[in-house]
């Protein structure tokens, strides 16, 4: 593995000064920072070889179209997917439930059948539910969580019956870091109801966690390239080959047809029967490059080092007077949110800034879980790959500092 130092001049953003100060960048469960090699690609495309895909036969076309879909077989791989048609370039994780809930959906559920999801879910993995729902007359049941926010599986397994059509669950919350038994969730579903299609939110899980869809046995997979030190605007849908071959269309135009007349348009076979228009090609070509990273150093050596992150600042932050950490599941990520007693988590945020603290604070697009928590919203530090016990303790020295200031 290469060491915390070299890791850290893959980064180009550390180190560099914002507003004439030295920015501790805690923010990575919102987007983390963009690999060296992705900024070097995605500059490379547009100054030097920049042509569309699939629809060329050019030279420039048919290198990049060769690019992109390495990507997609790069993807294939990393998920360990049966075949690269069943990997789906999509925006991100929510462009990915969305289509699922506007073509599966549509086609598969009726009126008094069941949606069932969690109290951890982020607002992407609820409104299209809610959505599909209110056009079908669905209903849509919500597992529930316990006070440390771990799904209370007893519960889960309680909801699940014939009229359960579809589970999907979130594999790590963004809001409190809380890594469910996704594996085990799905083995008590398909055991409950065989018939169950089951999708797994695993944006925040891609860059920390091996994904295997084969072993967890997942009917779709959604994540984003963004969450994994890829670019913005990029995502995968993957899809069990036989799901996606069933799925109608979610938009027409180039790219996912077959024949088109005016009096008749037949389609083509997926994925690209679910990529209508032309993508972000940058975007997907550049990935492949984030995906290499992360094979070189492991999603193992990622975790192990982002856990003892996790380790060292909870046990530097429970000793903070007036400080509360939400979130306490025996099994979680290097995610981090707390209150303060006397400042709301806004205020704690912007006073962090002043401190060069990067901290994300709000309700995370979770406003069901806060509420089911009783907060109104949370300040939030989440860690990676990049960062270090220094960090760690900057963010509790200036925690200090502010209750020091504010709260006497």
């Amino acid at each position: 593995m290469l060491s915390l130092n070299e890791i850290k001049e893959y980064f180009p953003q550390i180190g560099q000064k914002y507003n004439e100060q030295n920015i501790t960048y805690l923010d990575s469960a919102a987007t983390n920072l963009k690999y060296k090699g992705v900024i070097e690609l995605t500059t490379d495309y547009y100054a030097k070889t920049c042509a569309s895909v699939h629809r060329g036969v050019h030279s420039l076309s048919e290198f990049n179209t060769n690019r992109y879909e390495q990507t997609r077989k790069s993807l294939q791989e990393f998920l360990n997917a049966s075949s690269d048609s069943e990997i789906v370039f999509t925006k991100g994780t929510t462009d990915s439930i969305n289509l699922v809930a506007r073509t599966w959906g549509d086609q598969n559920i009726q009126k008094d059948d069941e949606i069932l999801i969690s109290e951890l879910e982020h607002h992407s993995n609820i409104v299209p539910w809610q959505m599909l729902c209110e056009r079908t007359g669905a209903k849509l049941k919500i597992a529930p969580i316990n006070d440390k926010g771990e799904i209370r599986q007893e519960e889960y397994k309680k909801l699940i019956n014939s009229k359960t059509k579809l589970i999907s669950i979130v594999y790590i919350s963004n809001a409190l870091g809380t890594i469910n038994p996704i594996k085990e969730m799905i083995e008590i579903a398909k055991t409950e109801n065989p018939k169950i299609k089951f999708l797994v939110d695993a944006a925040q899980a891609s860059a920390h966690l091996k994904l295997d869809v084969k072993s967890l046995d997942c009917d779709f997979l959604a994540i984003s390239a963004h969450k994994m030190f890829g670019p913005t605007g990029v995502g995968v849908l993957y899809g069990k080959q036989e799901i996606l071959e069933s799925m109608p269309p979610l938009q027409g135009g180039g790219d996912m047809i077959d024949v088109v007349t005016f009096e008749k348009t037949t389609y083509t076979v997926p994925p690209q029967k679910f990529e209508a228009g032309t993508p972000d090609i940058a975007g997907i070509i550049a990935w492949s490059e984030a995906i290499k990273f992360i094979n070189q150093i492991g999603l193992d050596k990622i975790f192990q080092h982002e856990h003892t992150l996790l380790t060292y600042a909870t046990e530097q932050m429970q000793e903070i007077d007036k400080l509360h950490i939400i979130g306490t599941a025996k099994e979680k990520s290097a995610v981090i949110s707390f209150v303060i007693d006397g400042l709301h988590p806004h205020d704690i945020a912007t006073l962090a800034n002043k401190y060069g603290l990067a901290l994300r604070t709000g309700h995370h697009c979770t406003q069901p879980l806060m509420k089911r928590l009783g907060v109104p919203a949370t300040a939030r530090a989440s860690f990676s790959i990049y960062n270090t016990k220094e960090d760690v303790d900057h963010l509790v020295t200036s925690l200090k500092k502010i209750i020091d200031i504010f709260c006497e």
